[in-house]
């Protein structure tokens, strides 16, 4: 949970040394100009420094599920993306430094985000109509990972290290990672990188899978007189098939000179992790054939084998005139990963080849009046290939041309934003899956209107008005096979229409000396909604899914409050609490799927110079507003607790202890479509180590 920092420049960022903008939760980055926290006409959430430090897990989504308004797929402890506001798969984004992952996550809950938290220097969460700027495909939000693989400044001395380890015992996790930043000469910033995660099974606070699973499976072992299967159904403690191993590294150069940088950095990442499999008591000896000659399985024992070659390059320059400086941002992957099944033989294996870029020119701030204007394009090459071909292959380009202009008039500060973008999709003719050669081209409108006023010293309420457009994916066009990572027959539609809705968001957003605040309340109205349903029939032994659109209205409300208690000596006493709640609905159709419930936490903090310590409860409530093909979720209430230490004043060296879930309870997510077979970690001890030299 970002609790903000009172010390922060609340008038504005002109005042603060670069270091102190990148350890600061109370600035956005992400956007294209500096924004003070309270600026933002949406809900946002930083997370920097030891706070970080915290919340660091294997997995982005883990590392992100305890901010307001944010959620998580959970599909094992290594396959985990946000989800923001209820919002998962193509209405978010997850980038790196502002370009996105370029992987397959958003294709199937089963496939790990290609970013690596270990090598996170700060990670912000825009949700709402700010997160626009990045793509009409972010309208749930933006996830930006902010690293220093291209670094931005000059560190006195003659290196700059950095070093963390961690250890978890829920899943006998240990990670080691370091940042080496070297000048070469004056200018010149030679990057080195490397991190290994490597973690056994995770171990529950109980029993694997739900009360209506092993009841179901108690009637069928009584009836077959199969004790064997019972046992299976009543599986404790260790998620089996979850264990994982993860490498990555990187080196560049940056040249930094006196009004510019450049710099670029070649990564690799190479993880391999298990998926938890399904549990069906009717069908356990069952085998699927695909359909294509191969015998099919039922995702027991499967391993993802995953690796991303990737290279980042930007630039940065400053000019005179209407222009404060130019902004360069690129990025191309090569990414593929194997799906190996039980036996040791490739199943099924994802490929795909991107390129992303954007130009961002921030104009010179004029009587109040800021802004910037830019273009981005993304280029994404698609194919699947083996026993779980669901997709042919495709090609997605996209062009967007956009802008973001602020005001500042006094009381009154107003912005708007706009953005264009034309998508063209293309599917080759595929006989195995019965699909022609298809064609389809979108050209999607969306803008922004809003404002903030103060109504206190330090306080301001904002509204914000929107209208977005979204091209329909590939993953929503034209699937048509068997997708055993969902356990579903997916079935898209070729003939879809652009995605669209209005939104309406109110913020209150304060801060003063020891106290702040920030709270949305939003609305979005869709038309043309994509999403998919359970038909009742099967192909192949599997459930079919078919994409559809219709109406839906999304309405939600999430806040964050801090406030300093006391003062003993030099030591703050702080009390802080967080909410989230939102209710999705798909006309015709009742409740939209995997909507998280409900949730609130809160937690006491103590923090002196060097030494500080908190514990936290959160509850997350029942969801039982649930579509037909959906099973209700129980609530949970898990106790936290920490302890940090800072040795060196003014140095980021830290140790960290934290105990989760102290009271072993068990836990599930229900935005996981693995949530009935797959419950969260149990009680997980964590010692995190980290070093500045």
């Amino acid at each position: 949970m970002s609790t903000g920092s009172s010390s922060a420049n609340a008038g504005g960022t002109d005042l603060l040394h670069p270091e102190d903008i990148w350890s600061s939760s109370d600035i956005v980055v992400t956007v294209p100009y500096l924004r003070n926290e309270i600026d933002v006409l949406s809900g946002t959430s930083v997370l920097a420094g030891t706070e970080l430090t915290r919340q660091l897990r294997p997995s982005i989504g883990e590392t992100l599920a305890r901010q307001p308004g944010v959620s998580a797929t959970s599909f094992g402890p290594s396959a985990s993306r946000p989800v923001l506001r209820g919002f998962q798969g193509e209405r978010i984004r997850v980038l790196t430094d502002g370009i996105g992952s370029i992987d397959v996550s958003n294709t199937s809950a089963d496939h790990a985000a290609a970013i690596n938290p270990l090598t996170a220097d700060r990670i912000e969460v825009l949700r709402g109509p700010a997160a626009l700027l990045f793509g009409s495909s972010a309208i749930g939000g933006v996830v930006n990972v902010i690293d220093s693989r291209i670094p931005r400044s000059l560190h006195e001395g003659t290196a700059h290290l950095d070093a963390i380890t961690n250890y978890g015992s829920a899943a006998d996790e240990t990670s080691v990672g370091g940042v080496l930043n070297m000048p070469l000469t004056q200018h010149l910033v030679l990057h080195a990188d490397g991190s290994y995660l490597k973690t056994g099974d995770m171990r529950t606070g109980g029993y694997l899978y739900t009360r209506d699973v092993r009841d179901e499976a108690a009637r069928i072992a009584e009836a077959e007189n199969d004790p064997g299967l019972l046992q299976k159904a009543n599986a404790r403690g260790k998620l089996t098939n979850s264990a994982a191993r993860t490498a990555d590294y990187a080196g560049g150069l940056t040249y930094i000179g006196d009004t510019g940088s450049l710099g670029f950095v070649v990564s690799h990442y190479d993880s391999l992790y298990g998926v938890p499999a399904r549990f069906d008591p009717a069908n356990q000896n069952e085998e699927v054939d695909d359909g294509h000659g191969h015998a099919g399985h039922s995702h027991a024992g499967i391993r993802l084998n995953l690796k991303q070659t990737r290279v980042d390059v930007r630039g940065e320059v400053e000019t005179d005139g209407f222009f404060d400086r130019i902004k360069v941002r690129a990025a191309g992957a090569d990414y593929s990963h194997d799906e190996i099944e039980s036996s040791g033989e490739i199943g099924t294996t994802f490929v795909n080849k991107g390129y992303e870029g954007r130009i961002e020119a921030v104009q010179t701030e004029r009587d109040g009046w800021k802004g910037a204007i830019g273009g981005q394009f993304l280029i994404r090459n698609f194919h699947v290939a083996g026993e779980e071909k669901f997709l042919p292959r495709n090609k997605t380009q996209q062009f967007g041309l956009f802008t973001l202009q602020s005001l500042d008039m006094g009381l009154l500060r107003a912005e708007a934003g706009a953005r264009f973008e034309h998508s063209d999709l293309e599917a080759d003719a595929d006989a195995d899956l019965g699909n022609p050669r298809i064609n389809r081209s979108f050209n999607a409108f969306s803008f922004s209107l809003g404002g903030s006023l103060p109504i206190a010293e330090g306080v301001r309420v904002g509204l914000n008005a929107s209208r977005t457009e979204r091209a329909p994916s590939a993953e929503e066009l034209f699937p048509n096979g068997p997708h055993m990572g969902t356990q579903a027959f997916e079935i898209g539609d070729p003939t879809f229409s652009k995605e669209a809705s209005w939104g309406l968001e109110a913020t209150l957003k304060g801060r003063s000396e020891g106290f702040s605040f920030a709270a949305s309340v939003y609305h979005n109205w869709f038309s043309n909604y994509i999403y998919d349903y359970q038909t009742g029939g099967t192909q192949l032994g599997l459930p079919v899914y078919q994409y559809a659109q219709a109406n839906a209205r999304y309405f939600g409300i999430e806040g964050e409050l801090s406030a300093r208690l006391a003062m003993i000596g030099q030591t703050e006493i702080r009390a802080d609490f967080m909410g989230d709640y939102v209710r999705a609905t798909v006309a015709d159709s009742g409740p939209a799927p995997r909507i998280p419930p409900l949730r609130l936490l809160g937690g006491i903090a103590a923090q002196a110079e060097r030494l500080g310590g908190r514990i936290e409860v959160e509850r997350a409530f029942r969801q039982d507003r649930v579509t037909a093909y959906e099973t209700a979720t129980p609530g949970y209430t898990m106790v936290n607790a920490s302890l940090n230490w800072t040795p060196i004043p003014g140095n980021a060296t830290s140790f960290s202890l934290s105990a989760n879930n102290l009271f072993d309870v068990i836990a599930r997510r229900h935005s996981s479509v693995l949530k009935d077979y797959a419950p969260l970690a149990g009680r997980d001890i964590r010692l995190t180590a980290r070093f500045q030299l």
